[in-house]
């Protein structure tokens, strides 16, 4: 099984972390350096524990920060399987939108020149988001799937559909509808570590052991079977990040 998008940085102990996600069966995650330090970060963990992939990128809310796109190129180039996690999220409006599109738009010429998927963050902003996405030609993935109004965009763009634990929430039915609609070879989960820990251990920090749960809730609101779902995103994250 396999863990698509985790901050491992942000956790206390990532090394303990990754032990209980290969007790639990999840020998694969996707790491997520948002930004440069903790790209940094990211790296020196992947480079000492079996499994983690790094994804580096510049998060919309750091638009205004001032991070070097030339050293996101020099790291992205030497150690990515992708850039992201990058969008716009005119939500929280921590930057201003006009740098979060500058941004945007620069890195996604990044992941172009690189030839590298990119992991996408929208929230409030999907046509921009879209509209943006227009001149990408690569492989998309679009984390913490949460704006089911874009999902038929989406799977007429061929993007792949990251859910993450909010989908086994109560109130989550238009997420859990989404999920059914999502074709088996588009589908990924993830837990987007220390975040939104699924409903069975909600409340705790989140972590890459966990995946297990959004597998099994978005199992059961398929039809599937949870090991040949977990088996299934495995292979379809491999596709999308070529992992060896």
């Amino acid at each position: 099984m396999i863990d698509t998008h985790a901050h491992l940085d942000a956790l206390d102990d990532p090394s303990a972390a990754l032990a209980r996600a290969r007790a639990a069966g999840v020998a694969r995650i996707v790491a997520i350096g948002s930004g440069l330090a903790s790209a940094r970060a990211t790296l020196a963990i992947a480079a000492h524990e079996e499994g983690v992939y790094p994804v580096l990128g510049i998060h919309p809310h750091q638009a205004a920060d001032g991070e070097s796109l030339d050293e996101l190129r020099a790291l992205a180039a030497e150690h990515a399987v992708a850039v992201g996690e990058i969008g716009l999220d005119f939500f929280r409006d921590y930057a201003p939108h006009r740098d979060q599109q500058r941004l945007f738009e620069a890195q996604l010429q990044l992941a172009s020149d690189l030839e590298l998927p990119v992991v996408i963050h929208t929230r409030a902003a999907d046509d921009d988001t879209l509209r943006t996405l227009e001149g990408f030609d690569g492989t998309v993935v679009l984390h913490c799937f949460s704006s089911p109004e874009l999902l038929p965009a989406a799977l007429d763009l061929g993007y792949y559909v990251s859910f993450a634990g909010n989908v086994t929430y109560p109130k989550a039915d238009d997420l859990r509808e989404a999920a059914r609609q999502v074709p088996p070879d588009r589908i990924l989960a993830e837990t987007d570590t220390p975040y939104l820990a699924p409903q069975p251990v909600r409340g705790k920090p989140n972590e890459p052991a966990y995946v297990v749960h959004t597998v099994a809730a978005l199992a059961e609101t398929r039809g599937d079977d949870a090991d040949e779902l977990g088996t299934r995103i495995a292979a379809n994250a491999a596709r999308a990040f070529a992992l060896p």
